[in-house]
């Protein structure tokens, strides 16, 4: 039997991988369902043995109105297949907020102690849209997600000025209550950038937004990470300074290359730590004597220049992805078979922080479809050649995530819904004539710590004026 690497967490390795695949084999259904149920459309009891295998196969009922005139009409494929990814999305959305499959319970407050003893009081993570790193911050990393900031964008460009919005509402929490410390605590806000690259494809698989070039996609985040931590020190002083972070990521095995920064916040693309090398190097040690290596190997890579909070921050997040390291060979054969696009549906507007699974979800967080128009556009181009060229639609889910003790809150996210699935679906009006875009409108109240609320979807399953 196999020994396993001796930083490796199994347990949760197994826990993380049943959940994947769970979600991963709901989706993977709907087509096959779809099929089969396509096939009987002209049975005489056509809807009983419809409803029977959505039941079995899918776990749910598809909408009546699709399909009581197959018998006169041809059923109408794209609306199901939409209208069954928004229905898969929904249920596994309920699952997290219900049962906690990620295993969130428990680990809040002790990273919230660590991070601020490693000098930090907030963890900020932009990783490209990509849906190869959706599942960056709890599996890749092994951080949890609710304690940690992420926003996506294409290419890992975030948006300058919405980070620094989020800086000064961080600091703010800091000075009127004290959360998650009182600012006069000598800790700093860390923002970090996650590009990615292609070990089995470079030239073809990697970042999109950079044609592929992996030597462009990290200059563009470090220049995107200094020029914001630029803004924050013009706008706010020097004293407001930030901490800055580089990481790369093999979308091919979920290793990550963390760049050396130094305690002036310079990053060096030249030099930085391979968590295969580092895999490799202690497959054979103990817990300890691995812990101690990579300590070690981080200090020496550094230098004088690292500070000790940063390269204890290196360090974990170094040994947590030994564990992914391990997962994607244990499960994957060391590198996943879907190098390339894979994701089921577009996630557009800001949430989703349950979404925690690889190729599942291409992001585009945005409050207008005009600012975000470079996301969407790359969004659209990746899924007019997974789904629009095999004749399926693109199915967006449009979600304002909104704190409900805010008044007006809720109505100003539902707005947001509307205004934004409108413009979609203006943007793209030759996709949506041709019945090739769908949208789901979802709202969730984060203080409620509930389940997202459907408010509207493109695919209609009542007949008009119905209930």
């Amino acid at each position: 039997m196999k020994i396993s690497h001796g930083l490796t967490n199994a347990p949760e390795n197994m826990q993380l991988y049943a959940y994947e695949s769970s979600v991963r084999e709901s989706f993977d259904n709907i087509v096959p369902t779809l099929k089969q149920i396509s096939a009987l459309q002209h049975e005489a009891n056509f809807e009983q043995q419809a409803q029977q295998l959505a039941r079995t196969q899918l776990g749910f009922e598809l909408p009546d109105l699709l399909l009581n005139n197959a018998w006169v009409d041809q059923l109408d494929m794209r609306s199901l297949f939409a209208w069954s990814v928004f229905e898969t999305y929904h249920r596994f959305c309920d699952e997290v907020f219900t049962h906690d499959p990620l295993g969130q319970n428990g680990s809040d407050a002790s990273f919230q102690r660590f991070i601020q003893e490693c000098g930090f009081h907030m963890v900020d993570v932009s990783p490209c849209a990509d849906g190869r790193l959706a599942h960056v911050i709890r599996y890749v990393l092994r951080m949890p997600y609710k304690e940690v900031r992420r926003r996506s964008y294409a290419g890992a460009m975030f948006d300058i000025e919405d980070s620094l919005e989020k800086w000064v509402k961080t600091e703010l929490l800091r000075f009127r209550e004290g959360k998650p410390n009182t600012p006069d605590s000598a800790t700093r806000y860390l923002k970090t950038v996650v590009y990615h690259h292609s070990s089995v494809d470079p030239n073809h698989q990697g970042c999109a937004a950079h044609g592929s070039d992996t030597s462009k996609a990290a200059q563009g985040g470090l220049e995107r990470l200094m020029a914001f931590q630029q803004a924050v020190q013009n706008t706010h002083c020097c004293g407001a300074s930030i901490d800055c972070l580089l990481i790369g990521m093999d979308t091919d095995t979920d290793s990550i290359r963390i760049h050396m920064p130094d305690a002036n916040g310079n990053i060096d693309l030249e030099n930085h730590v391979d968590s295969l090398e580092v895999f490799d190097a202690t497959a054979s040690m103990n817990m300890n004597d691995a812990e101690q290596w990579i300590t070690d190997h981080i200090q020496q890579k550094g230098g004088n220049a690292l500070t000790s909070g940063m390269a204890r921050f290196m360090s974990y997040l170094m040994k947590n992805n030994m564990s992914q390291v391990e997962y994607v060979r244990s499960y994957y054969g060391g590198c996943y078979s879907d190098i390339g696009h894979a994701e089921r549906f577009i996630g557009a507007g800001i949430g989703f922080e349950e979404i925690q699974l690889r190729n599942l979800t291409f992001f585009s967080y945005l409050n207008t479809v005009e600012e975000a128009a470079t996301d969407l556009d790359v969004g659209i181009s990746i899924f007019t050649g997974l789904n629009v060229s095999q004749g399926l639609p693109v199915p967006i889910v449009v979600r304002y995530d909104y704190h409900g003790n805010v008044p007006g809150a809720r109505e100003r996210a539902e707005e947001h819904c509307q205004r934004v699935a409108d413009a979609l679906h203006n943007r793209y009006s030759e996709l949506t004539d041709r019945g090739m875009l769908h949208t789901l409108q979802v709202v969730r109240d984060i203080n409620g710590a509930g389940q997202i609320e459907i408010l509207d979807c493109s695919v209609k399953t009542k007949v008009a004026g119905g209930h």
